[in-house]
């Protein structure tokens, strides 16, 4: 299979109550996974560590992709939305790497039973290289469940890591091998990078459109939508916007259904259970 990275699975899981640490730090643990949940390949958690059980909340939600900010600090991936919120406790490898590790492990190869892949964005937030470096370090470990990139020979696995935010092209680029794509903008749809290179695309969609769900969308918008989808998917590559509007609203169900219909393969929120039933619905 090649790293086009088409939209990925994930099912629900039943999770334990927060360990807590030394330092008084929630750590995530993992739990066994069930099947009772159908996957929702179209949801992706935005700020996913803010929520109060970060990665299982969405999983208990059927998410398939999850968007992880971090900073190095000492030597250390810590997730957080700002300086200000970091904690020690609060690793890259806590929160996110282990568990999904344990449940890949526990499934035999994916990480969920019978369920296909998950997608891991990781937004750096301090220098792009010094943090690549750590992360391919830390990476390293975990290379047993990750999609992998050698001398540009693709070995698709449970759990592909897209880097986001500051992103070290150049250093990233002249790895021979990779545990983890890079996420492109816009004014990258013209670009000849390869797909398991740029597996997705993702913008502001304040920046490129103006309808925010008010009435009917615009002809012209709604054909400039179907193009940007369009010509992502012709280089195989996926699509997702930020800055949508994520309060619950008329508002926000019109521009849901309109990215829903166009074909965007990951549609962000902060409101889990909403996009949940949204989507849930949508698949009736």
């Amino acid at each position: 299979m090649s790293l086009s990275f088409l939209p990925l699975s994930v099912l629900i899981v039943v999770s334990p109550m927060p360990v807590t640490t030394a330092l008084d730090v929630p750590v995530t643990t993992a739990a066994p996974a069930t099947a009772h949940t159908r996957p929702l390949d179209r949801a992706h958690a935005h700020n996913d560590y803010l929520h109060k059980r970060p990665l299982l909340d969405a999983l208990d939600h059927g998410f398939c992709s999850v968007e992880a900010d971090v900073f190095l600090v000492d030597g250390k991936l810590l997730v957080a939305h700002e300086r200000s919120e970091l904690r020690t406790g609060r690793t890259l490898q806590a929160l996110y790497l282990d568990p999904l590790l344990e449940r890949v492990r526990e499934n035999g190869g994916p990480v969920y039973p019978g369920g296909p892949g998950f997608t891991l964005l990781v937004d750096i937030k301090s220098d792009g290289e010094e943090t690549y470096v750590a992360l391919d370090r830390v990476l390293a470990g975990y290379r047993e469940m990750l999609t992998t990139v050698e001398q540009g020979v693709v070995e698709t696995k449970a759990v592909t890591v897209i880097i986001s935010g500051n992103r070290a092209w150049e250093r990233i680029m002249a790895d021979p091998t990779r545990l983890a794509g890079v996420d492109g903008r816009l004014s990258d749809l013209g670009s000849d990078r390869p797909s398991h290179l740029m597996p997705l695309v993702s913008d502001s969609w304040e920046l490129h459109f103006d309808w925010r769900g008010h009435g009917p969308m615009p002809e012209a918008e709604h054909a400039k939508l179907r193009q940007i989808v369009n010509e992502t998917h012709m280089k195989g590559r996926r699509l997702r916007f930020w800055a949508t509007p994520d309060r619950p609203s008329p508002e926000r169900a019109a521009l849901w259904n309109e990215l829903l219909a166009a074909g965007v393969d990951h549609i962000g929120t902060d409101d889990l259970a909403g996009l949940e039933a949204f989507l849930s619905s949508a698949k009736k």
